[in-house]
């Protein structure tokens, strides 16, 4: 990642993107706010257990909450998703260029 970001804070954002349940959780909450026990409901994991996972995002920069009466919204913070993409793009720019660069050595021996 570029800019600010610190090789232990890639890890907490990769980490918190490395798991199948809490990409679920992004996903849907990509689709708008929702309370932990709405998120909850269809999984097959309890609602403690999707907290936790909500927490581990929301410590990553990926999820953020606010208060609508008395429940709390999770949803998505585009901007911590920007630094992976950011990571990603750049990694993946550097081996097309690695790529191209063999293929260019190999048709010329």
């Amino acid at each position: 990642m570029t800019g600010s970001a610190t090789p232990s804070r890639q890890a907490q954002i990769f980490s918190a993107l490395g798991d199948e349940q809490r990409l679920t959780l992004l996903d849907r909450l990509g689709r708008g706010a929702e309370s932990a026990s709405t998120l909850a409901a269809p999984m097959i994991i309890s609602r403690q257990a999707v907290v936790k996972h909500l927490k581990q995002m929301e410590a990553a920069g990926l999820v953020g909450t606010r208060r609508s009466g008395r429940e709390v919204l999770y949803e998505v913070r585009a901007e911590g998703l920007q630094q992976p993409t950011e990571w990603l793009t750049e990694h993946a720019n550097a081996w097309r260029r690695r790529l191209r660069d063999v293929k260019s050595r190999a048709e010329t021996d």
